[in-house]
């Protein structure tokens, strides 16, 4: 699936870039440990240039977790309320959310955006939230910014041996979704234990 991706930016450049970057953010799970660094090698090899594919890559992340973030806020409480119940969610947990993001949603969408798999799904509960969305979009920029940085270098630097990029950082997507399941199932077996519970 890699090859694919590499061969998308290897034809249409940063269009191609911007558009598997932004998907990417939109909750469309792309790997960008494998897109960025990919576009640094390119700017090794004089096809791209780095700044720009830095650039490129974090516009695209804003612009797709804005996406997500609309997605969240106008269609995520409508359906929680609707088919929560299915999932285990309920309206507490849209304000538990919503006080979650007032306190600490810069932090939480600023480390978000650094940690694999994770970066692709924070926007959705931000927008769900109704966190500002100046606020969302700027720490959303700052958190991107220096991921993109350092998957570009990664594939500049590394670009006589690029196979080491996608054997080392490939790692980082499976812990990374490692931890968004787990925090998935922690949640929904407590909630299922507070259920069973209340019924006994």
């Amino acid at each position: 699936m890699s090859n694919h991706f590499n061969l998308w930016i290897a034809h249409d450049g940063y269009f191609g870039l911007f558009l598997l970057m932004l998907l990417e953010s939109a909750c469309i799970p792309i790997p960008s440990e494998v897109v960025v660094p990919y576009a640094g090698y390119l700017s090794h090899q004089g096809t791209l240039s780095i700044v720009p594919v830095i650039l490129v890559a974090t516009l695209a992340n804003v612009v797709g977790g804005y996406i997500a973030y609309m997605i969240g806020y106008y269609g995520g409480r409508p359906f929680v309320l609707k088919y929560g119940r299915f999932i285990l969610l309920n309206p507490h947990h849209l304000e538990k959310a919503e006080q979650w993001f007032a306190k600490y949603g810069e932090i939480t969408v600023f480390l978000g955006r650094l940690v694999p798999a994770v970066r692709t799904f924070v926007s959705l509960p931000a927008g769900m939230a109704k966190m500002r969305l100046g606020k969302f979009l700027f720490y959303s920029f700052l958190g991107s910014l220096p991921w993109n940085i350092a998957l570009t270098i990664a594939g500049y630097q590394l670009a006589a041996h690029f196979d080491i990029i996608d054997k080392h950082l490939k790692p980082l997507s499976t812990i990374g979704a490692v931890i968004l399941g787990l925090a998935v199932l922690w949640f929904w077996f407590g909630q299922r234990s507070r259920r069973i519970n209340r019924n006994l």
